[in-house]
């Protein structure tokens, strides 16, 4: 007799459970999802999961020291142009004229 869905349920909880298997979930943008997609097709694999894994095992066999450079997100400089930094200046001038309320008024 075929188990039924619950049946079957049951039993690969029990096998993951037993496996001390645990779901990772990922939210990803357009860009790391083609990314993903070129590694998988590169090496041939068809599962996201198998990709994943492969990745993570690999990256621990690399060690500590050699895996770094590759787990170092890239870090965005912001540079403010003298333009920028100039119109910002005066308008802050400008509002403080406006409303100057933060003046420190001396005890007589």
């Amino acid at each position: 007799m075929a188990l039924s869905q619950k049946q079957r349920d049951e039993r690969t909880s029990l096998r993951r459970s037993k496996a001390q298997e645990e779901e990772l979930r990922l939210r990803v943008r357009p860009g790391t999802r083609q990314a993903l997609a070129d590694l998988m097709e590169w090496s041939g694999i068809t599962e996201q999961g198998e990709a994943m894994t492969l990745m993570i095992h690999h990256l621990h066999a690399m060690g500590a020291a050699k895996c770094q450079p590759l787990l170092n997100p890239p870090r965005h400089e912001i540079e403010i142009s003298q333009n920028v930094a100039r119109e910002f200046r005066n308008k802050s001038l400008l509002a403080i004229q406006k409303d100057p309320g933060d003046e420190i008024i001396e005890p007589a």
